[in-house]
């Protein structure tokens, strides 16, 4: 039997697939918002049928980008919540309850995490610091204008990111908030490096190991910070945490289209050539000086832990969607 789904809910697994809704929060938040559009629109009286409504909506969810993290743990969330409540006999109301209060209380968790990210990592930074950061973070940016609100005379260096060019609305929003910011190549960040006296980073997920999965591009950043004996900061929520890494499931890292990178008519003419396009990399515990959290900044071998102790993951159903 097909299921139908409300077209609020598929233009939103549309906007996350298409990076029109980009970030690893950004999509997190999104992807429960339409989870909490799919109960809504269930027009049945059954509860098992409602449970699976839910369950068939999330795996369309998380195939929309499989790298990021955080949109699995806020479906986990939910539905972890909701399973709890059908287990103890709740009516379809309650169940419909239950995900429409567990998306507004993670929304809200993680809105603050990155007020509470700013605060704890602008502190890390000096008056005159120049900063590199990679990508678009929403945690990075609330690092640095947290900074800037704090009158600390700083500048920023942003890597473009190629190919999907994210670092253009890195510099848009640092320019609203008056920091002076230089857009560079990707490939100019060793050019740059003895410029710069601290790089941040954010997350799309942190491993077990304390290992970080973030922008292609975020490994080298960090071996060329390492040679010139600059700190990295990794800006990280605690739902950045991929708990399957611990019984070593590996990471899925994107690869996204060619056509990203090059045109299919200039491509179509060139026999002997394929083009890769990873979305993701890793990054070596090793190179990270900390882990910013809303909870507090942590060495990369605790965070794990961390995380776990704040999300209380239920590691006998870590795929509440099956």
């Amino acid at each position: 039997m097909s299921i139908s789904y409300p077209r609020d809910f598929m233009s939103i697994v549309d906007d996350i697939k298409k990076m029109r809704i980009r970030g690893a929060g950004r999509i997190a938040r999104a992807a429960i918002k339409a989870l909490k559009l799919v109960s809504e629109s269930f027009e049945g009286d059954d509860r098992e049928e409602f449970i699976e409504y839910i369950k068939s909506a999330s795996k369309i969810l998380l195939n929309t980008r499989p790298t990021a993290v955080s949109l699995p743990n806020a479906l986990r969330y939910v539905l972890f919540r909701l399973l709890e409540e059908y287990r103890s006999g709740g009516s379809l109301e309650a169940l419909k309850e239950t995900v429409n209060k567990s998306v507004n209380s993670f929304v809200k968790l993680s809105k603050n995490a990155l007020k509470k990210i700013g605060e704890y990592g602008a502190r890390l930074i000096d008056d005159g610091d120049v900063i590199l950061t990679h990508c678009n973070s929403a945690a990075v940016l609330s690092i640095i204008i947290k900074a800037k609100a704090d009158s600390k005379n700083i500048s920023v260096y942003a890597t473009e990111t190629r190919p999907r060019f994210q670092g253009r609305k890195t510099i848009k929003v640092l320019n609203k908030y008056g920091v002076r910011t230089t857009l560079i190549v990707d490939s100019a960040v060793g050019y740059f490096m003895n410029k710069i006296n601290k790089v941040f980073v954010g997350a799309d997920a942190i491993l077990a190991n304390g290992a970080l999965i973030n922008k292609i591009g975020t490994f080298s950043i960090a071996i060329i910070a390492n040679e010139f004996n600059v700190p990295l900061y990794v800006a990280a929520e605690t739902y950045k945490y991929s708990p399957d890494s611990l019984f070593g499931v590996k990471a899925k890292i994107e690869e996204r289209s060619p056509t990203e990178v090059i045109s299919p008519s200039f491509l179509s003419r060139l026999n002997y050539v394929k083009v890769r396009n990873p979305a993701f990399d890793i990054t070596s515990p090793r190179y990270i000086t900390a882990i910013i959290s809303e909870v507090g900044i942590y060495h990369p071998s605790v965070f794990p832990r961390v995380a776990e102790k704040i999300f209380k993951f239920r590691y006998s159903e870590l795929y509440p969607w099956e």
